[in-house]
């Protein structure tokens, strides 16, 4: 074994030791699965509703503009998504589709001229989202480093 390969694979060890060895109190990891189920059951809540268009759901998509023979896929897409992230190994990628998800949420409500709630709603629902993960996963602490971990 060359010199060159083992300094490489002393130090991925290294790493690697050092980012798994990162403790997360045990309220944060709970109040970060509270956020994360919540989210997550709102969100297919959401998805559901979507599938099966109730009248609100169907009223929504025409005050909105949006097409409502589209709605059922955008409903998929969610539950899809959503299954993503709840998943713990793919929760980080579950919660990037979700945000690009609610960022064409905010565009639409922009778009439709909606109150600034309803626009501002899907920001806060992935701050809510991302912070349930963050919470969880001291990893992010390195990765987004907010403040001291």
């Amino acid at each position: 074994m060359s010199a060159q390969s083992f300094s490489n694979e002393s130090s991925r060890t290294f790493s690697a030791a050092t980012t798994s060895s990162i403790a997360t109190p045990k309220w944060k990891v709970r109040t970060g699965w509270v956020l994360t189920v919540l989210s997550g059951l709102f969100l297919i809540f959401d998805g559901v509703g979507k599938l099966f268009l109730p009248p609100q759901v169907t009223e929504a998509c025409v005050r909105l503009g949006f097409p409502v023979n589209l709605i059922s896929g955008v409903g998929l897409l969610l539950l899809i998504f959503t299954v993503v992230y709840l998943i713990p190994r793919t929760a980080v990628l579950g919660a990037v589709f979700l945000t690009g998800f609610l960022g064409g949420a905010v565009a639409i409500q922009l778009r439709a001229g909606s109150p600034m709630f309803e626009t501002l709603f899907p920001v806060l629902f992935a701050l809510l989202m991302w912070g349930g993960i963050y919470l969880r996963e001291g990893r992010l602490c390195n990765f987004l480093p907010l403040r001291r971990c």
